[in-house]
């Protein structure tokens, strides 16, 4: 008992890494302090610039995104980076601008959608602030941020052990995720709607709270017309991520659909690649090749127009 009082008083544990975005004026700024500071700097590939100190790493990469990792990462953001890069006291201090964070809610988000190989996945989770306070100390964030997926099976299984939270995913096979496709008028987004819609009603069932928040995928409320009959208010914005309960919500997303990958990769006897790129293409004709035009629908979305330019081009090869 007295050792577990004594980790509570230590209070939570520090950050060790931490992300944000700069713009050109903040990032000037910033080197300027590391330039002539007691850092070193070091070569990091797609980086403007890189410094290591004695209990931190910086790098600045060329899109903006700043990432501070090691033991001494809070202190350089509190000391250094917010009173005289941002001005904008925000590390610790979550529960001040986003109070709604932390009452117990919703957060919907998808994966796939955008990827022609490969299932459209959706997860709900339900969680509240004791939840939500975890997952920040974790580093649980928007999964588009996350390159690797060996770090979305670790945040997801923090996730999924958290206790007190709701965890509800939908997908389908290729095959059926064609053909059901077609029963919603071949709209992707309506299709999406009744998939957000079925593991939100599947989370409530378990857990209800009294609202929820969607990434904003269309401007019309069409998981909200899916969800008349539940007592919950359904908000809805773009980059709805920030939210730590949506965050989590596309990292369960996204790695039932890296799972998922794996599997058909295996099955077309090659690793599928994600997204909808030329190399992408190139690999669907070759799958056309290999096992037809129908053989296609196993591994690819037809309402992608990708699918029907791969068959075309197979065709003129054949």
């Amino acid at each position: 008992m007295a050792a577990k009082r004594k980790k509570e008083d230590q209070g939570p544990k520090k950050k060790s890494v931490y992300t944000l975005k700069l713009d050109a004026d903040q990032r000037s700024k910033l080197k300027g302090i590391l330039e002539n500071g007691p850092y070193f700097d070091f070569e990091v590939a797609y980086s403007d610039f890189a410094y290591k100190a004695d209990s931190f790493n910086i790098v600045c990469y060329t899109s903006g995104k700043v990432v501070i990792q090691g033991k001494g990462t809070e202190n350089f953001v509190r000391d250094v980076l917010e009173p005289e890069v941002t001005g904008d006291p925000r590390l610790g201090y979550d529960e001040v601008h986003h109070p709604e964070w932390f009452e117990a809610h919703a957060g919907l988000d998808e994966s796939g959608k955008g990827d022609l190989f490969g299932p459209l996945v959706v997860a709900c989770v339900v969680a509240d602030g004791a939840a939500v306070r975890h997952w920040i100390e974790k580093g649980i964030q928007d999964s588009k941020n996350i390159s690797s997926d060996a770090r979305i099976f670790a945040l997801e299984k923090e996730i999924r052990k958290t206790s007190g939270v709701v965890v509800k995913t939908l997908h389908m096979g290729m095959e059926k995720y064609n053909d059901v496709y077609k029963k919603f008028g071949s709209n992707t987004n309506r299709l999406l709607a009744w998939m957000h819609a079925t593991a939100l009603k599947e989370a409530f069932e378990v857990k209800p709270v009294a609202w929820g928040m969607l990434d904003q995928f269309s401007k019309q409320p069409l998981v909200q017309q899916n969800i008349k009959e539940l007592p919950i208010e359904l908000k809805m914005m773009t980059k709805a991520e920030s939210d730590p309960v949506v965050a989590a919500a596309s990292i369960v997303a996204r790695a039932l659909y890296v799972r998922k990958m794996e599997e058909l990769s295996k099955e077309a006897g090659e690793p599928l690649r994600k997204g909808a790129s030329g190399l992408v293409k190139q690999q669907a004709v070759q799958l056309v090749h290999k096992f037809g035009a129908d053989g296609l629908r196993r591994f690819a979305k037809i309402n992608f127009k990708t699918t029907n330019e791969a068959i075309e081009i197979a065709s003129t090869e054949a």
